[in-house]
């Protein structure tokens, strides 16, 4: 799963970008001087006698120095003091949307989902209302809620007022909520839907290239996954099984020129995974014609032939994973990027590499035995 990649917060611009929790220890309660009376119980524990002494300014200002520092539970536990006890703290509305982000911050997602749906308003909201709808259909998202999330994403998406980078991240986050619901073929019309958007878009410098490079790579993963569902049968005649894996490589195609149009809109981050995510196609493919067995109606000599020819088409699909990895690795490297997906295709490129050199040692020992 592959998240949105959040909005921008109050004023927590960039260090917006996950999700977090903390949770709010006084939620409910009335004043301090009540919490102080039932101090006692030995059940209850309503009150912070660090949090008591600190008024709405400081409870905000603490949370935001929290947050910058990346203590995300303390910044949640600022944030949600003031907004359960400052109600007309000028700071509520900012307090409660970072408390949010604070939440998402620590994976808590039902209390970053119940401050957000405080602000949300998808229908009519701008500014904060509107992120924070935004950001209510990122946490159903994680939550695995995504019947939800659609429904918040479509409201999104009709509204006519919204500038186009707006609506086209409603759209393009609507279409990974449908795949993630399985519903394959919506979410393949959505971002169809989406880059048609994009591509009408006069001045692109509107738009972050973000979203329609997510929907050119999330097709590549529609045609991926089809592609995944072939497999070989070894009870299949050999004519049978060269036109599946004809079809097979029709839909192998098909992902990669998907990926490669994500890597040439530029978005590093989708670039990397594009690139990470052909060089696997071609692994993966490697692996199944190589793990899959000989078919039933060839004798013992055609088999070893059969084998031989199979070992050609192999190499050449392992020198392109190869070739494709390396090609990745070094665009990364140029824009610096740093992500799982760069990772990954270090490893992957290291375990081809391995593949090669084994492949061409059995070649060896052929021709030295013969």
């Amino acid at each position: 799963m592959i998240a949105f990649l959040p909005r921008t917060g109050w004023i927590l611009t960039a260090a917006a970008l996950a999700a977090t929790s903390g949770c709010a220890l006084f939620r409910g309660a009335a004043k301090p001087e009540a919490a102080r009376e039932i101090r006692m119980d030995p059940v209850e524990i309503t009150a912070d006698p660090r949090l008591e002494r600190l008024n709405d300014e400081e409870l905000f200002a603490s949370g935001e120095s929290a947050f910058a520092a990346h203590d995300y539970k303390q910044a949640a536990r600022y944030f949600d003091r003031l907004v359960d006890f400052h109600p007309k703290s000028r700071h509520l509305r900012a307090a409660t949307y970072d408390a949010g982000l604070a939440h998402e911050k620590n994976g808590d997602w039902e209390e970053a989902l119940a401050r957000f749906r405080v602000l949300a308003d998808a229908p009519n909201g701008t500014g904060d209302a509107l992120d924070a709808a935004f950001r209510v259909a990122e946490v159903l998202y994680h939550l695995g809620r995504h019947a939800e999330a659609i429904r918040i994403l479509s409201v999104l998406c009709a509204r006519t007022d919204l500038p186009p980078g707006d609506r086209l991240q409603a759209e393009v986050q609507r279409g990974v909520c449908e795949l993630e619901d399985g519903q394959t073929d919506a979410a393949e019309a959505t971002f169809r839907a989406a880059l048609a958007e994009y591509q009408a878009v006069e001045d692109k410098s509107l738009v972050d290239d973000f979203y329609p490079t997510q929907a050119q790579f999330f097709l590549g993963e529609i045609y991926r996954l089809r592609y995944q569902t072939i497999s070989f049968d070894p009870g299949k005649s050999v004519d049978e099984l060269s036109k599946d894996l004809e079809y097979k490589a029709e839909l192998l195609l098909s992902a990669q020129g998907h990926y490669l149009r994500a890597i040439r809109m530029g978005n590093g981050y989708w670039a990397t995974a594009s690139g990470e995510r052909i060089g696997g196609l071609y692994e993966n493919l490697y692996e199944q014609m190589m793990s899959s067995p000989v078919p039933k109606e060839l004798d013992a000599e055609e088999a070893v032939v059969y084998r031989q020819e199979l070992r050609k088409k192999v190499r050449i699909l392992i020198t392109k994973a190869i070739n494709i990895y390396e090609r990745t690795l070094e665009t990364a490297e140029r824009i610096g990027a740093a992500n799982p997906f760069v990772e990954r295709t270090r490893e992957s490129l290291r375990k081809m590499k391995e593949l090669l050199l084994a492949d061409a040692q059995k070649d060896d020992d052929e021709r030295n035995t013969n």
